[in-house]
């Protein structure tokens, strides 16, 4: 639950705070992207399936815009936002951690009716 919430807390970072340029928005989220693996994963197989994500993710975006699907304001990084990678690698790496946690099939506790 936690690992969620600092997903939601990076996405609202992404689009309330105001930076001096994108480097330094697309630097910060990286960093905090990088610091929610670290903090909840930790494992080879979260940091790959983050990495396989941004990069496919992204990949279809740039496609989707190239082609017209849709466009962003001011693209600027190869028709998209730069800080788009970030975004899509701590989304990875939270899906992953509820993909394993509901594969590691925790016990339920009985009801009392």
């Amino acid at each position: 639950m936690r690992c969620v919430a600092v997903f939601v807390g990076i996405n609202h970072a992404s689009a309330k705070l105001d930076f001096a340029n994108n480097v330094q928005l697309s630097l910060t989220l990286a960093a905090l992207s990088l610091g929610l693996w670290w903090t909840f994963d930790r494992s080879r197989s979260g940091l790959g399936l983050g990495i396989t994500i941004a990069f496919l993710a992204t990949l279809i975006t740039q496609l989707l815009v190239y082609n017209g699907v849709y466009q962003y304001t001011s693209p600027d990084f190869l028709y998209i936002r730069s800080w788009l990678p970030c975004i899509f690698f701590s989304g990875g790496v939270t899906v992953g951690n509820i993909g394993r946690q509901l594969a590691m099939g925790v016990p339920e506790k009985p009801h009392s009716d």
